[in-house]
């Protein structure tokens, strides 16, 4: 799954450990939202989706997980200002 960010809003990551789940040593998933919140929930939406995750699990998972803003620098250019 790709994402495209905005430019006009925040830009968080969430990267969420899954080598529990997948025994993939350090195997790692990587979303973004545009508030730590929506970090998480695109998170939890992936686990499911595409882990097959429970409740459980994914409450394990999610404290684990490391959310971040990005930098300005990560940001797509904004040639038009």
């Amino acid at each position: 799954m790709v994402q495209q960010p905005r430019n006009d809003q925040p830009l968080y990551s969430c990267v969420v450990p899954v080598d529990t789940v997948t025994g993939h040593a350090d195997e790692e998933v990587i979303v973004f939202g545009t508030s730590i919140e929506d970090a998480k929930h695109q998170a939890e939406q992936l686990l499911i989706a595409q882990y097959e995750c429970n409740s459980h699990q994914i409450e394990q998972l999610m404290q684990l997980a490391k959310i971040e803003l990005l930098a300005s620098w990560c940001s797509p250019d904004r040639g038009d200002e």
